[in-house]
């Protein structure tokens, strides 16, 4: 099956072109553009050097978070859009996730713990932990938003080498080597949130109708936390 993936959860935004598992093409950009400009444009350019037709697809797959606000919404928004169009199932997958299972088939960290993580400000990360077992990612935690101190606690705690992923690793590097945490950040290409790590994620995931894809926030926004003290009333 051929499928169609975006990522625009993080500053980098990507769209890949997947078929039985073979990555085909990917549109990669890091440039802080805004990916309501850069998204769709990407996904046309792709599928036009690829001579491949909407027609074609069978899939829609997305990062649907945690990360930026503004991102997944983008990104969600576009699949659901795509997949409602084509009348084709869309398939959501954890942004964190995704980031793994492109690194999945790299055995040499199937003795580490996992670390994917992203910046969430006000000093969290948004973060899971996952290891390698028989070349496949397996989920130690659910998704969370969590501070780096107690995220340095638990990795403590599991005693394995440590591997960072994500557009969070350089600060938790820092954070983590300055509190006497040894870790390791993957390298460059292995290390960003892309489509093709999406893709990989939905091949063992569940399809479901456009209109039941839903964004992973994890927790309140910015304007929604300010309502919050200003109306405690509101929950």
């Amino acid at each position: 099956m051929l499928i169609l993936a975006l990522e625009s959860s993080s500053k980098p935004a990507s769209a890949a072109i997947c078929l039985d598992g073979k990555l085909l093409g990917q549109y990669f950009q890091n440039s802080g553009l805004t990916h309501s400009r850069t998204l769709l444009a990407m996904t046309e350019s792709l599928m036009k050097n690829l001579d491949v037709s909407v027609s074609d697809v069978g899939l829609i797959a997305v990062a649907r978070g945690p990360g930026s606000f503004t991102g997944v919404r983008i990104g969600v928004s576009a699949a659901k859009g795509l997949a409602w169009g084509l009348d084709i199932p869309v398939c959501g997958v954890s942004t964190l996730e995704a980031m793994v299972c492109q690194i999945q088939e790299t055995r040499e960290y199937d003795d580490h713990v996992i670390c994917p993580v992203m910046d969430a400000r006000r000093g969290q990360v948004y973060n899971a932990l996952f290891e390698l077992r028989h070349g496949s990612p397996f989920r130690l935690c659910d998704d969370r938003a969590v501070s780096l101190a107690d995220l340095s606690a638990e990795l403590i705690e599991r005693g394995k080498p440590r591997l960072l992923l994500g557009d969070g690793a350089a600060i938790s590097y820092e954070y983590l080597t300055s509190n006497g945490i040894s870790c390791s950040i993957a390298p460059e290409l292995l290390r960003w949130q892309t489509a093709y790590g999406v893709a990989l994620a939905a091949a063992n995931a569940e399809p479901s109708p456009a209109t039941m894809l839903e964004p992973s926030y994890l927790r309140p926004s910015q304007a929604e936390r300010e309502r919050g003290i200003k109306s405690p009333d509101v929950l």
